[in-house]
């Protein structure tokens, strides 16, 4: 059988990363975090397996490109979330799907779906 899918969400309101974690538990993946920092999101992608990460683009002021930068280094591939618009991401990161808040479950679906293709692992969503 196989496994779920894990998603790590990066996210420092709680309300935001609720909402979130619904959706992506609807879309049959498992989550991994919520994250509420850059510093807890480094040690979780270090620390446990991850198939996808969805990253708020400013958590508790910090902008977090250094830490997608890194995510993409390890191999996970990631989704933004941000309410500043797609202008704000770097040059180096503009193949990163952006989803701009507030997003719904299609618009979610969506951006999984395409940063899971080729995982080796299972989603349960249509």
């Amino acid at each position: 059988m196989t496994e779920k899918c894990r998603v790590l969400i990066v996210e420092d309101e709680a309300a935001v990363s609720m909402l979130i974690e619904d959706m992506v538990l609807e879309f049959g993946t498992e989550i991994v975090g919520p994250a509420a920092s850059l510093e807890e999101a480094m040690a979780l992608v270090r620390r446990e397996h991850t198939d996808a990460a969805i990253l708020d683009v400013n958590v508790r002021g910090e902008m977090a490109f250094g830490v997608a930068d890194y995510m993409r280094e390890a191999g996970v591939p990631l989704i933004f979330a941000t309410g500043y618009g797609a202008n704000v991401i770097p040059q180096r990161l503009q193949d990163v799907p952006v989803l701009s808040k507030p997003f719904g479950y299609e618009a979610l679906k969506h951006a999984l779906r395409r940063a899971l293709a080729g995982a080796p692992c299972e989603v349960s969503a249509d």
